[in-house]
């Protein structure tokens, strides 16, 4: 097998990247009460608007990245491995590429949040140096908030 490939999104990712965050995200619908927020994202508007990365490997796409640089920080809006890919580093390597947007765009944080419900998440970010800042209610769901210092 192949090393993965990560690359900026097109607008023929599109429809990949929506299926992703769908298989992704879909075993936390039951917990949460409803569609976590990327699975209704308009992945269309975000590609040109923020950096939006696919990662890939021979059977086709299983990861991507949402990142926005905002005025004093990088915001990872989203990131989504497939299930079958869970497992490989993957999340570790979109991480990475978050931090190397926020470099790029000369940002010192790195800044992310999740809901509540994803406990496995609020376990991993820690790992890879995030600090938990607060928690907080955010367009109906249950958020938890963190940050890195690069």
């Amino acid at each position: 097998m192949a090393e993965p490939s990560l690359r900026r999104a097109i607008p023929s990712d599109v429809a990949s990247i929506a299926e992703l965050a769908e298989r992704a995200y879909e075993k936390y619908v039951a917990r949460i009460g409803r569609r976590p927020a990327p699975m209704d994202t308009d992945y269309a508007a975000l590609i040109g608007a923020a950096n939006v990365w696919v990662l890939t490997d021979d059977n086709g796409l299983v990861g991507s990245l949402v990142t926005c640089v905002m005025d004093d920080h990088l915001l990872l809006d989203a990131i989504a491995v497939a299930p079958h890919a869970q497992g490989r580093g993957y999340g570790a390597l979109l991480l990475r590429r978050a931090e190397d947007d926020a470099r790029e765009a000369d940002r010192t944080e790195v800044r992310l949040l999740t809901n509540a419900a994803m406990t496995e998440n609020i376990a991993m970010y820690p790992r890879f140096g995030y600090v938990e800042t607060h928690r907080a209610g955010q367009d109906g769901f249950r958020r938890v908030f963190f940050s890195k210092r690069l």
